[in-house]
């Protein structure tokens, strides 16, 4: 299997360097769609027959595994597979900026990146555990590095490369160490083998081992520090599949655990309330740093903090629901749960590719250098509005129907009386959640496509090519098939729940079906009414006469684009809450209260939490120590070198000798 997989990887890496420039892209499109047409087919085997098993091999440390789908697997394949495609064929124009600045190897190297990243995912969520899991991770997390570094000639790029890289390092070493643990005790590091290590041994330190590590990847407070450098640092197809499905691997891993634990214990409560927990800080976090950033990926990298903490709400309601005896609830939950991570993959990566579009006309990402796109950038426009709607969770689209689930399961614990106290939480956690994103994605759309131009960049910006428009489309017919027909999008996640927690998922679709019909006719019912609007406004208008004029200026008549609301003014009210939690970065000067006729003024401010400074900058001094002792080692002279030789291989031979190695 390793032989064939390596041979298949080296003849894709091979015709991606062979290729002449303009046709790598179309290697690796080709390569990815076979790997989405082989995934759909997976997913077809798992949801008929359960369980499908593609190989089985031997280990050099765990032993026998295998790599097999069964329907949650499936699930995650799927998600991969839109967001590769989609995400592929939007980089042939993003990347076209860069043709004259880079050389052929260097875009090489981006592709095959690419594509390592998007096979890795499907190995991930492929291997039953244990080594090719862990081989299949690290694949994913140093092709993820490469992809970040595309402009590796800039410091902030190299910087962020590194800080996620040594954070992702991390958490690979308590997947190690949790994985290690496993097989130490049951002989098996697979993750079913989980399961019978919690009824051996006490589950709750390998359970917060792995969750770390997972919760690294996912982005889950406090380990969410790398997520706001790397996705302003890398290419926005790069940041649209990481994002959107990347840090999905670390919500699977922690799904594997629950899948783990039996139901209806003291355990699976303990862990729920763990997750909920941890949902509730990383979603309130995630939003409120959001809607104060003034830089638009900076502010799409919280967002999908924010998103994560909804995953985590969803998984431990549904936890503390089954322990408390209520499958009901735990459905709902978990139903919310797995729609929500589908949902989001959709809409980041519809996000992150408009902020692409912005960046190639604007060759930048800062909110008040822009204002006014959508006249010049109409469709990109449109595209973005329809992608904030989803992720504000607003009728009729996508966004609104898992969140919904997750609602509905939480106030059946608040009537049923089932961890009321509990539920309540998570309502008022999800309500804040939803309203201040609602002001964030106010502030982003409003200052970059409304009002008039801050810069001349915006006057010279025009549409983007129709294949990065097309790549955009694919996760937006996904998005409003689920928002316009969620009784039918609700069918496969009800039945991966089933195969999660056991629990019947008629329970969920006979709950589910008469609200989501109701959801659905609203909602067509929204359109045509939009729809019938809009037609009668045009007939009425066609027979009048439209006259244009300035807008009245309340007898101020030397208005500039200066007087317009800026990022941070919009969001200025919020800051109070957030204000002992971050570190500002400034640039230029605001204006004084005590200039009554301010001059020109340039001022920039970006919002960082101190987090960053508490967990991410301790592993820049200990490189630079190191580095200070390594230099004491450079001597310049050869028999100094030759000792240090001498000496390695004196200290290789004594533990050798002792049986150390």
């Amino acid at each position: 299997m390793y032989i064939y997989t390596l041979l298949a990887a080296l003849v894709v890496i091979v015709a991606i360097f062979l290729t002449p420039l303009k046709y790598k892209v179309w290697v690796a499109t080709a390569t990815i769609a076979a790997a989405a047409l082989a995934a759909l087919t997976l997913m077809v085997k798992a949801f008929n027959s359960g369980v499908v098993t593609i190989a089985t091999l031997s280990t050099p440390m765990f032993g026998e595994e295998s790599f097999m789908v069964d329907k949650l697997s499936s699930l995650f394949l799927v998600i991969i597979a839109i967001a590769g495609v989609a995400t592929v064929l939007y980089s042939r124009g993003y990347v076209a900026g860069y043709v004259a600045r880079f050389s052929p190897t260097h875009f090489s190297l981006h592709y095959t990146a690419l594509v390592l990243l998007v096979l890795s995912m499907m190995f991930v969520v492929l291997s039953s555990g244990g080594f090719t899991f862990l081989f299949s991770w690290e694949l994913m997390t140093i092709a993820s590095f490469i992809l970040i570094l595309f402009e590796a000639d800039r410091q902030d790029v190299r910087r962020a490369a590194l800080n996620y890289l040594v954070m992702m390092h991390i958490g690979f070493m308590f997947l190690v160490v949790g994985f290690v643990l496993l097989y130490n005790v049951t002989g098996s590091a697979n993750f079913a083998a989980i399961q019978e290590y919690f009824k051996m041994e006490a589950p709750l330190p390998l359970f917060v081992i792995l969750f770390i590590g997972f919760g690294m990847k996912a982005g889950v407070f406090p380990m969410h520090i790398w997520l706001p450098e790397a996705h302003p640092a890398a290419p926005s197809h790069v940041s649209a599949i990481m994002s959107g499905v990347m840090i999905k691997t670390g919500i699977y891993g922690i799904m594997r655990l629950l899948q783990a634990i039996d139901q209806n214990t003291e355990l699976l409560y303990d862990i729920g309330l763990i997750v909920l927990l941890s949902g509730i800080v990383t979603g309130l976090w995630g939003v409120i740093f959001a809607a104060m950033q003034n830089d638009v990926k900076r502010l799409l990298a919280y967002s999908s903090i924010e998103n994560i903490g909804v995953i985590l709400i969803g998984l431990g309601i549904a936890a503390v629901g089954h322990a408390a005896g209520s499958d009901l609830i735990g459905m709902c939950g978990l139903c919310g749960a797995l729609l929500h991570t589908v949902n989001h993959s959709l809409f980041k990566s519809m996000l992150f590719f408009s902020a692409g579009n912005i960046y190639s006309m604007m060759h930048t990402t800062k909110m008040n250098q822009m204002g006014g796109l959508a006249k010049h950038m109409p469709i990109t426009a449109i595209l973005m509005l329809f992608a904030t709607v989803a992720i504000c969770a607003l009728p009729p689209l996508n966004g609104f129907v898992s969140e919904l689930l997750i609602y509905i399961g939480m106030f059946n614990g608040v009537s049923d009386g089932h961890e009321v106290l509990y539920s309540i939480a998570g309502i008022i956690a999800l309500s804040l959640i939803g309203g201040i994103v609602v002001l964030a994605f106010t502030k982003l759309y409003g200052v970059v496509f409304l009002g008039s131009p801050r810069s001349h960049h915006v006057a010279e910006s025009t549409e983007v090519d129709n294949l990065r428009i097309g790549a955009m489309a694919i996760p937006a017919v996904f998005i409003l098939f689920i928002g316009l027909f969620p009784q039918y999008a609700i069918r496969p996640i009800a039945i991966v729940a089933e195969a999660i927690s056991g629990a019947d998922k008629s329970i969920a679709i006979n709950h589910f079906a008469p609200t989501l019909q109701s959801l659905s006719a609203v909602a067509w019912v929204l359109i045509a009414i939009v729809l019938l609007l809009y037609v009668l406004k045009h007939k009425l208008q066609s027979t009048r006469k439209i006259e244009q004029g300035p807008t009245w200026g309340c007898g101020f008549t030397a208005t500039n684009t200066r007087m317009q609301y800026t990022g941070e003014s919009f969001s200025e009210g919020l800051e109070s809450i957030g204000k002992p939690f971050m570190k500002n970065a400034v640039d230029g000067r605001a204006v004084d209260k005590g200039e009554i006729f301010p001059s020109p003024h340039n001022y920039h401010i970006e919002h960082k939490d101190k987090v960053d400074s508490l967990l991410a900058m301790w592993w820049v001094k200990m490189m630079h120590r190191i580095n200070d002792w390594v230099m004491y080692l450079r001597t310049g002279r050869v028999n100094n070198y030759i000792t240090f030789a001498l000496a390695f291989f004196v200290v290789v031979l004594i533990l050798s000798i002792v049986g150390l190695l």
